[in-house]
């Protein structure tokens, strides 16, 4: 079982004003609300492609109660976290001549709600798959990635992590399976400027080196890479398409790659699948469903330089 966590969920309100002007009284020309937040998304796009997961997190309010009836309504298993006080976040993305995102708070999170959740982490097995995503609420242990992978240690679950800064760091030395900078986030973990896939070759070695198994870097227009733990590296070009919206499109390629690998154990056909699954997003107005997937992945060709 694959299970996806999302500590700080959220209702995104995605709005369209054509000529937004501050302090004035602008109208929408298009609204859209879904159940957002990294790990939601990976499971939204793992059931688009017909696999199961679960989510895991923390709601709160009536605002956390549509978040999970919207799971709900896609029939994707939850297991979320009801907490007594506080609201789970309406985050605002708005669309205009530049994009505009204006992020809630979200609920306190208490220690008795987090060994809550911690319970809920012992009942996976060997073989099951954690991915973790996104930033941690201020009300977490800086630690809270790091306590979590050091708590699944030796018990062959394998382990997604994907986050920047610390929080991607720390967790190294815990092997997980798979992380997911972008190259900005690669180039500030090593205090450089990335703007090409040539370079991030060395880097995602040091990556390696410091405990990752395999290294997946996103580049946007550029494409991506990936380094994989039999020293295999492949590129790809980014497929060609008009960007919609590039919300999730991130979350989706971790939820193509990990389609990819667990149903053919291929690396190649994992990271093209992933590319196919973040491109079909970022090409559509929400999450991308099955056949745009798969129409994107049939125009795509990687390229592969062996170790």
């Amino acid at each position: 079982m694959i299970y996806t966590v999302t500590f700080n969920p959220a209702l995104d309100y995605t709005i369209t004003i054509p000529d937004f002007q501050l302090g004035r009284v602008n109208r929408t020309t298009e609204e859209l609300v879904l159940a957002g937040g990294k790990g939601i998304n990976v499971s939204t796009v793992l059931h688009n492609l017909g696999m199961d997961s679960t989510v895991l997190g923390f709601i709160a309010g009536f605002t956390g109660h549509e978040i999970q009836r919207r799971i709900r309504e896609m029939q994707i298993p939850e297991q979320l976290i009801d907490l007594p006080d506080g609201m789970s976040r309406i985050n605002i993305k708005l669309h205009s001549a530049e994009e505009t995102d204006l992020n809630g708070m979200g609920p306190v999170i208490s220690d008795s709600d987090l060994q809550l959740f911690y319970r809920q982490l012992d009942v996976l097995q060997s073989g099951d798959v954690l991915v973790l995503a996104g930033s941690i609420p201020s009300s977490l242990p800086v630690t809270v990635y790091q306590d979590i992978l050091q708590r699944l240690e030796s018990r062959d679950i394998l382990t997604v992590v994907d986050a920047t800064g610390h929080l991607l760091q720390n967790v190294l030395p815990y092997h997980p399976f798979l992380i997911k900078p972008n190259h900005h986030e690669l180039g500030d973990l090593f205090g450089v400027s990335i703007q090409s896939r040539q370079e991030i070759l060395p880097y995602a070695k040091k990556l390696q080196a410091q405990g990752a198994r395999n290294v997946l870097v996103s580049m946007a227009g550029e494409g991506a890479a990936l380094l994989t733990e039999t020293g295999d590296y492949y590129e790809q070009d980014a497929p060609a398409g008009t960007v919609i919206n590039a919300v999730g499109a991130g979350d989706s390629m971790v939820a193509g790659f990990l389609y990819g690998y667990l149903t053919r154990q291929d690396y190649a056909h994992a990271f093209r699948l992933g590319i196919a699954c973040g491109s079909a997003s970022a090409f559509s107005s929400k999450l991308a469903v099955a056949d745009e997937i798969w129409g994107v992945y049939d125009e795509q060709h990687c390229k592969t330089y062996p170790e």
